[in-house]
């Protein structure tokens, strides 16, 4: 029996018109809007709520794991908690932690993540390649053999990435463009529908600026782009055939403070809410 893929379960939630990427970000400004304290236990509190309520409702959650971190040893108790919940609830997790080193280190932020049994496995983890693509290859494995996926930065919305981001190679692609290339040949066998190594791209760019042609057409596997930048930071869902084009075929729209406002009594609704209209506008 071949091996389900991260890709594999990516196109199941599609399949199912879930595109939702819940994100748990418990910064201090969301905790008190909350009621909670800043501290370790209100961070477990929101990210086990924010599990409950993606169930079977968003296509994955999306830990961003610094503001877990900061509480020290206590925020990673919180953290393996979340991720338990997770994983017996059924929902993808998308660990956010940028990770990107050389040799041994990034081997050994692959087993952290990706490695099965460890108490912080996820699903797929989002990564930085711009120490080379190659310095990725250290997860590279649980993509082809253990079913992981990886979201590779490439175009991302802070301003002082952009003249690194735009920087062209002697063949004339821009680096956001390579890590798009890159991407698409790591990702998955060919008779598979959706890569199981994605890219991240800022729902609120415009990736002309970035040498990134949306309407050009790729073959093979769908290439899953996580796009921060929907709801608070103003993209709208709307848009997305705008903005993404060819490229937002196995689109995960990511969305954290705009279902994370207004507290855990609503949260359900919210998510439910930004679920629906997110199917609705990419059916």
């Amino acid at each position: 029996m071949s091996q389900v893929t991260f890709g594999d379960r990516l196109a199941a939630e599609f399949a199912a018109g879930r595109h939702l990427c819940a994100g748990i970000d418990p910064h201090a400004g969301l905790l008190a809007d909350w009621g909670l304290a800043n501290d370790a236990a209100s961070a477990e509190r929101m990210g086990r709520d924010v599990v409950a309520a993606a169930a079977g409702v968003a296509a994955c959650v999306k830990p961003q794991i610094a503001f877990f971190e900061r509480f020290g040893s206590a925020g990673f108790v919180a953290l393996e908690r979340v991720y338990a919940d997770a994983r017996e609830a059924g929902v993808l997790i998308v660990t956010d932690a940028k990770r990107g080193d050389i040799g041994s280190t990034f081997a050994a932020y692959a087993d952290t993540w990706l490695a099965e049994g460890s108490p912080l496995e996820s699903d797929a983890l989002t990564v930085s390649p711009y120490l080379g693509f190659g310095a990725l290859s250290g997860a590279f494995d649980y993509v082809n053999s253990h079913g992981k996926g990886l979201f590779v930065l490439a175009a991302t919305s802070n301003p002082e990435a952009r003249e690194l981001q735009t920087a062209k190679q002697a063949d004339g692609r821009t680096l956001a463009n390579v890590m798009i290339d890159e991407a698409i040949a790591h990702g998955a066998p060919a008779d598979t529908a959706v890569n199981s190594v994605g890219v991240v791209l800022g729902a609120t760019l415009t990736l002309a600026d970035f040498g990134i042609d949306i309407h050009a057409e790729r073959d093979g596997a769908a290439l899953p782009v996580l796009a921060p930048g929907f709801g608070h930071q103003g993209g709208r869902i709307e848009d997305a055939g705008q903005i993404f084009g060819n490229l937002g075929k196995a689109l995960l729209a990511n969305e954290s403070r705009s279902i994370l406002v207004g507290g855990s009594a609503t949260l359900a609704t919210r998510v439910r809410d930004r679920a629906d209209a997110i199917a609705q506008a990419l059916a």
